[in-house]
Order: C-alpha cells, then structure tokens, then sequence
C-alpha cells in the first residue's frame, strides 16, 4: 500500500511540473540576494524542466537496478552537476548543452528499459559526464546569484538532484525490480522524451 501511495504521490508531482524540457533559454535573472532564497529557488530548479526531471529519476532508478553500490553514480551525477554549475557560474560557454542533455535522457531511459549491468566505475563516469552538461544548464540560468547567494544556489541544485535521485532509486527498489514491465514502460517513455527532444533540436 505504501509503494501505490508512494507512486501516486510521484505521478501526481510529475503532472503538475511544467513540460518545458527546451526551457533551457538563459539566465533567469538570478539576484535572489540571499542564501535562503537562492537555495530554495535552486532546490526547485531540477523540477522545472521534464528533462532535468527525467534524467535524475532515471539515473536512481538504473543504479538501484543494477550498480552496486547503487549510491555510486548518483553520487557521481551530483559532483560533476555542481562542477557544471560551477562553469555556467563563471560564464564558460559550454558547446552542446542541449543536444547532451536531451541525449542523457534518451541514453539513461534505455538503460533503464534493459536494466543493462556495468561496473560501477563506468556507471559513475557516464552519470557524471552527462550531470556536468545539467549543471552547466543550471548554472547559467542561475547566474545572478554571487557570494553566498551563489553558495545558496550551489547547495539547493544538489539537494534537489539528490533528492530526484533518491526517489529514483525508491522506484527502481521498491517498483522496477519487482515489476519488470514498470521498468521497460518507465524506460522506454524516458528515452521516447529524448529522443522528441532531439527531434525538436534537429
């Protein structure tokens, strides 16, 4: 009962969240001024964009399923997200933001469909190389924010992907595991968004 409650609760999270996953168009002005106020906006950031929503989700939903120790690549995801942060921060362009984020989606959805197995190290080096090109999106979007608003900012994004992550892996133990058609649907629709987003990017 708990597992229905816990997926009702989620998909009704999902449905009031914008589907704006090309929504990655600037900064949003920034200058929340405080640490409070950044984090709190930075918190809520990766669950404004379908894409940032679905690839978190599906990065703790395949480590559960087949990484151990599964906190490995979400780990990993979170440290280089803030090292891409960091690099919007300061204003490095970084090329192909779009079109890697919308193939992180396309690629983890798959993983997640074939629950396809592979050494934690290179699970954690594929997460984190696909979380750098998220947080470069959520850096320069968020990069009015300096001093200790930025330290707000910085924190919030992590604390929000963590937590992406770790309702990620509450699926992928408690639902896809057990129910291997929860798996392939929740997969196979991640990747159909990556692959509608590359599309639109084309």
């Amino acid at each position: 009962m708990k597992t229905k409650h816990l997926l009702t609760t989620l998909t009704a999270a999902a449905a009031a969240l914008p589907l704006s996953a090309l929504a990655h168009v600037g900064a949003d002005g920034g200058g929340h001024h405080n640490f409070l106020d950044s984090l709190s906006h930075a918190f809520a950031h990766p669950f404004t964009g379908a894409d940032h929503l679905a690839a978190m989700l599906a990065v703790g939903a395949w480590s559960a399923l087949t990484v151990t120790p599964a906190w490995r690549a979400p780990a990993a995801f979170v440290a280089l997200l803030v090292a891409g942060a960091l690099a919007g921060f300061a204003g490095l362009w970084v090329p192909g933001v779009e079109p890697m984020i919308a193939a992180s989606v396309l690629v983890l959805g798959l993983l997640v469909a074939v629950q396809k197995k592979m050494p934690w190290v290179l699970a954690a080096a594929l997460a984190g190389v696909f979380a750098f090109f998220h947080g470069a999106a959520h850096g320069f979007e968020l990069a009015g924010d300096t001093g200790w608003a930025a330290v707000g900012a910085l924190t919030g994004i992590a604390l929000g992907s963590g937590l992406l992550h770790v309702c990620g892996m509450v699926l992928g133990k408690a639902v896809m595991q057990r129910h291997q058609w929860a798996a392939k649907l929740g997969g196979g629709a991640t990747a159909a968004l990556g692959a509608f987003i590359l599309t639109k990017l084309a």
